[in-house]
């Protein structure tokens, strides 16, 4: 690997930040890991042994926002996504692809679903089983509490952490950066 790029991994390991705009007006969808991203990665049960999953408001308001402006959202989990699908299909996210143990081929199912190019979209990750995820897409994103080899290799990495407001950074980014940002706070300010 050459010097700078080793630099330049070793900045963003550092200091989370941002990619261009228009590497992000250019994306086509977003894809997101669910336990770790969309949660704080706590895997809760209650003595029925029924799963239960805490999601961050801010998150879900930048989900809607994003899914309600045309822009296609999916997650793409390792474990079961039933719990967390019924949230998500209320602010407009699909699909769902759950229990999947090759992340590379779920994106591109995904990724074929959507009829989109793979290089066209993102996907967030927190841990190392994102590493195959993070090979079929066009943007790297990790969350700022993701594994140091996960960060390493992300394009952007977020500055706050899955499951507390990192959905809603990335959202609030990618709307910014199509110009619909100042549409949505309008529409907000008049009550629609």
């Amino acid at each position: 690997m050459a010097s700078s790029d080793k630099r330049a991994r070793a900045r963003r390991r550092r200091a989370p930040g941002r990619v261009p705009r228009r590497r992000l007006a250019a994306l086509e969808a977003l894809i997101l890991d669910c336990d770790g991203v969309l949660t704080a990665g706590d895997l809760i049960y209650d003595q029925n042994g029924l799963r239960l999953l805490r999601f961050n408001a801010r998150d879900g308001f930048g989900l809607a926002a994003l899914c309600r402006s045309g822009f296609p959202v999916a997650v793409l989990s390792g474990r079961p996504v039933d719990v967390a699908e019924q949230r998500l299909r209320e602010l407009g996210v699909g699909p769902f692809v759950g229990r999947c143990h090759d992340k590379q081929q779920g994106v591109r199912a995904i990724c074929d679903t959507l009829k989109i190019d793979p290089a066209r979209c993102a996907f967030v990750g927190d841990d190392l089983p994102d590493l195959p995820a993070f090979a079929a897409v066009g943007l790297r994103i990790a969350v700022a509490d993701a594994a140091e080899e996960l960060r390493a290799a992300a394009d952007w990495v977020t500055t706050r952490p899955g499951g507390q407001g990192a959905v809603r950074e990335i959202c609030a980014a990618i709307l910014q950066a199509r110009g619909r940002w100042d549409e949505m706070l309008r529409r907000l300010i008049a009550g629609r």
